[in-house]
């Protein structure tokens, strides 16, 4: 049997998604544990998309293969009980043995907030970035409208990236300010290493004034990285979750 769960956490304390044995905490060794107990036999889990040290999950989506007999709602409520007050399983859900969280997938969405403001957060600061520099978030905005469409990311992918290449559909960008935050919202078909960080670094420095709106299309065709903006920093980046065809029937968050 299939199982997919929608898995939210709190990336702070955590070396990543990703569960790298001897080389710290992570999300899915967390989970990986909570499901084997609940299952009384080993689980191993595969996400949509992983995500690095210190960066959140709204709705990770993950999918595990058991033969042990649970319903959904001892899946989920019996999983959060031995997870970490940081981590908590949203919803689990039966799926068809064809469903990959990561290869049945269509988009990604990541929300990066910044704190702008002249002193820097307390409440909330696991989950903003800050900026103590005026921004035009309107400026941020047709700036990164340069990205739209399916172009060659070179100069926004990190260095230990290790995609087979750096072309992905960017499919919306928005930069919105809601009083003292503003937040860099974008979906693509899929993400390299850095990526998010890396654009947001960029449009700060066009927020900013210290570069002009068109400075990203010409980031975009040099692919260098080198001349692009620095790389944010983790904490105020979330991934919102995946998107996937609706003949998979899972709730309408992550439903395209």
């Amino acid at each position: 049997m299939r199982y997919a769960l929608g898995v939210e956490y709190d990336g702070s304390e955590y070396k990543g998604w990703q569960n790298l044995g001897e080389g710290g905490p992570s999300v899915q060794a967390s989970l990986e544990q909570a499901l084997s107990s609940v299952a009384d036999s080993p689980v191993k889990v595969t996400c949509a998309g992983r995500t690095d040290a210190g960066v959140h999950g709204q709705c990770q989506v993950v999918h595990f293969d058991t033969d042990v007999q649970r319903d959904a709602r001892g899946w989920m409520l019996g999983t959060t009980a031995r997870l970490p007050r940081s981590i908590a399983v949203r919803w689990a859900l039966p799926v068809a043995d064809d469903f990959h969280a990561r290869f049945s997938a269509r988009a990604r969405r990541y929300c990066y907030r910044l704190l702008n403001r002249q002193v820097r957060p307390a409440l909330y600061r696991q989950t903003l970035s800050w900026e103590r520099r005026a921004l035009d978030a309107q400026r941020m905005h047709l700036a990164g409208q340069a990205l739209l469409g399916e172009n060659d990311f070179s100069a926004f992918r990190s260095i230990q990236c290790e995609a087979l290449h750096a072309r992905r559909e960017m499919q919306s960008l928005q930069v919105m300010r809601y009083g003292e935050v503003v937040e860099v919202t974008v979906q693509a078909n899929a993400f390299l290493h850095h990526m998010v960080r890396n654009i947001v670094g960029s449009l700060i420095m066009v927020g900013s004034g210290e570069r002009p709106v068109d400075w990203m299309g010409e980031l975009l065709a040099g692919k260098d990285r080198n001349v692009a903006g620095p790389t944010a920093p983790p904490q105020g980046l979330v991934f919102l979750g995946p998107l996937y065809p609706d003949n998979w029937q899972l709730p309408a968050e992550v439903t395209l």
